[in-house]
C-alpha cells in the first residue's frame, strides 16, 4: 500500500548566480562545453550539474545539493 510522507527538516538555500565568490564558496567547477560553461557542484553522491538560477541547498549535516529552480519553487517556502 502506498503512503504519503512530508519532509519537515529545514534547509538553507541560495540561488546560483555563477558569481566567482559563490563558485569558490561551494567548490563549484566549470567545464567548457564549447558554447559556454557547464557548472558542477560536488555532492556526497558525486558531481551534480547546476545551472544559473538553480538553488544550492545545504542540509543539516552541511551537505550541499542542487535543486532546479522550478522544483524549488513548487517544493519550498521561505520561513525567515
Amino acid at each position: 500500500m502506498i503512503h504519503k510522507y512530508r519532509k519537515t527538516a529545514l534547509i538553507e538555500a541560495e540561488q546560483f548566480t555563477a558569481d566567482p565568490k559563490q563558485v569558490f564558496k561551494y567548490n563549484i567547477f566549470p567545464d567548457d562545453n564549447g558554447t559556454g560553461f557547464d557548472y558542477f557542484l560536488p555532492t556526497k553522491e558525486g558531481d551534480m550539474k547546476i545551472d544559473k538560477g538553480d538553488y544550492i541547498a545545504t542540509g543539516v549535516d552541511g551537505e550541499h545539493w542542487a535543486i532546479a529552480n522550478d522544483i524549488f519553487q513548487r517544493t519550498y517556502e521561505r520561513v525567515d
